[in-house]
Parts: structure tokens; sequence; C-alpha cells
């Protein structure tokens, strides 16, 4: 039985598919509930959130299902370079900028840069509401933390790019591994070394993970049908981890003119850039990400985000789509449903 995995068992779930846990507030209640619902693994991403905000929602998902569910959370959420940024740095980084906000007419934003970590905070929130899963990015939470979880009965998933770092989370005795190929939409979770110098492939890493360790392994990254689910799980995946196909759904939180970009069947090339957070992700190309290259520097995370974020609102506002950030992975060649219940229902049947 092809939905017989250590997966399924570990998670006490009936399909081995798991919602990306899209953060920024693109993954909603209604999203995760139409995939737990379905016997899958539904995701929030909360990094942003505030430990009142995931309470909060954390209610609505439980008005909607009964199911598993994963609480996403950032290890490192604040670059360790933003303490004592120079003033007269940020203010040179944000002229760069300033063109792209005279031509949509308004003004450059005035920003604080003490911007304190969230993390440990939401981690009390998230034991509080004891969630199934507790998945996180961009490093390993202590060992404190992973054995609270491991006394709460909640599950712990880290996200390797390499096979080191895939190493790294097995030595912490996480339950889980996702391994997130280059060809994943959103934010590169690299935590050993720059995400520029951890670009693996899917289906490469699955092997290389495969080959050195026992930890269950989750496949992310260009994959979004049942041939990428098939070829993930030959190759040694225990389960797949989906997000852009769920990104285009209506329970989605995308714009939508993001939705109907990644539909379109126009986008066939996707790039790695900083220029909206400071951290690399994986986007459609557009005016910024063109400008802002690999050698540009950009602000520290997530001091970039609050500078670019008047420009997405006002972007999103006029119908400038060459103007704000769409997350994609790679692979959008696929992409036709737009009821994450339907397309769940659609994978489960095509996978016989």
């Amino acid at each position: 039985m092809w939905n017989r995995t250590r997966i399924t068992e570990l998670l006490k779930i009936e399909y081995p598919i798991l919602l990306g846990p899209m953060g920024g507030g693109f993954s909603t209640p209604d999203l995760l509930a139409a995939v737990s619902n379905a016997g899958g693994l539904g995701s929030i991403g909360a990094y942003t959130l505030t430990p009142e905000e995931i309470i909060a929602t954390d209610k609505i998902v439980r008005s909607k299902t009964d199911k598993p569910y994963n609480i996403n959370l950032w290890v490192n959420d604040v670059d360790e370079r933003l303490v004592n940024y120079p003033a007269a740095k940020q203010r040179e980084i944000e002229i760069t900028f300033k063109p792209f906000f005279d031509e949509l007419g308004i003004p450059l934003p005035d920003l604080d840069s003490n911007i304190p970590s969230k993390f440990l905070k939401q981690v009390e929130t998230l034991f509080e509401l004891k969630p199934a899963v507790f998945s996180f990015i961009f490093g390993i939470p202590s060992k404190e933390i992973l054995n609270e979880a491991r006394k709460l009965d909640i599950k712990t998933v880290g996200a390797a790019t390499t096979l080191d770092e895939a190493l790294a989370l097995e030595e912490a005795q996480v339950d889980a591994i996702v391994a997130t190929g280059f060809e994943a939409g959103g934010h590169r979770p690299s935590f050993l070394k720059p995400a520029d110098e951890s670009l693996n492939g899917t289906f490469s890493l699955i092997q290389q993970v495969k080959a050195k360790i026992k930890t269950p392994i989750i496949a992310a990254g260009g994959i979004v049908d049942v041939k990428g689910i098939k070829a993930a799980l030959a190759l040694g995946a225990d389960a797949v981890q989906l997000g852009t196909a769920f990104m285009v759904t209506d329970e989605s939180n995308a714009t939508p003119m993001h939705k109907a970009k990644l539909l379109s069947g126009e986008v066939t090339n996707t790039v790695l850039s900083k220029s909206l957070t400071g951290r690399m992700g994986r986007m459609v190309p557009n005016r910024i990400s063109e400008a802002v290259n690999y050698a540009t520097e950009v602000l520290p995370f997530p001091l970039q985000t609050r500078l670019m974020g008047p420009l997405r609102t006002a972007a999103i506002a006029q119908g400038r789509s060459d103007m704000y950030n769409l997350w994609s992975g790679q692979n959008t060649m696929n992409l036709k449903y737009t009821s994450a219940r339907e397309l769940m229902e659609a994978l489960v049947r095509e996978m016989g």
C-alpha cells in the first residue's frame, strides 16, 4: 500500500502528503483543514505571528478539523547582523530601493532596526496548544525545547537543504526531516552554510539523505502531482510536502494576481532572490529581483521585509505584479486544481 509509510504511522495520518507550511499569511485555517480532513497533514506557517495570534489561529483550526496538524516556526527569525546595525548603512540601502517607491508614488517607510526574536515565546505558546506536529526551519531548537516536545508527545520535524544539515537534525533526534531541494518555492531554510552554497536538487538530496540517515524523510521541492509523488517515494522518501500546488487553491491567502500568474502556464523560469526579505527565496522574477542580484547588499532579515512591505501593498493595490514578490517553486506546469480538497482527492485517486 503506497500510503502506509513510516511518516503516516508516525504522524497518525492516512496519506503521506503534507501541506508546505507557508508563512507570511499564505496558509490559512481553511487550507490546513482541507488537507488534514482529506487524510494528509495540514500546516500553518506561524513565524510572523505573535503568541496571541497563534492562539487565535489555533482556535479557528480546531473548529474546522479534529485531525493532526502542524505548526511551523523559524528557529532563527532575526539575522545576527541586525544587532547594532549602522544607521548610515541602513539609510544607504533604503535609498537604493527608493526609485521603486517613487514609481508607485509612496514614501520610504520609517524603520526601527530594533527587532527582537519571537521564537521562544512562540514555542511556549505552541507547547500550551500541543499540536500533533511542531516543524521548524532555519536551524535546530535547543535540546531543552526538543525534550519538552517529546514529553508532550509533539512530533518534531526539521528542514534540511544539505546532507550535513540532515545529519545534524538526526543527531538532535528529531522525529522526521524535510529534505528541501532547491526547486522549492519560498525561503531556502539553510542553516549550516549560506543558501547559495546549499543548492541540492530534491531527488539528489533524497538519495543522499536516505543513504546516510535512519530518520524518516519528507521530500519537498518541485513536487506538484502524482508523478512527482511516485518519484520521491521510489527514491526513498517516506512522504512528500507540497507548497506551490496548494498556493493556487481558493483556500490559500495568496492574492488573486499571484494565483492567476502561477496557473497561467507562463511561469517557465523562477529565481532565487533576497530582494523581498533579506533571505534567499524562490520566486517568479520581477523588476526588483532583476535589480537585486547575489552581490547587491540588502538589509538584514526581517528589516528588509519591513522595508518592502509598503511597496508590496502598493504594488498589489495598483495591479503591478512586476513590482511585488510572487513565491513559486520551479515546477508550475501541471497546476490545475483550485480546491484544496479536490487536489487531495485527485492525488489520492491517481496514486491508486
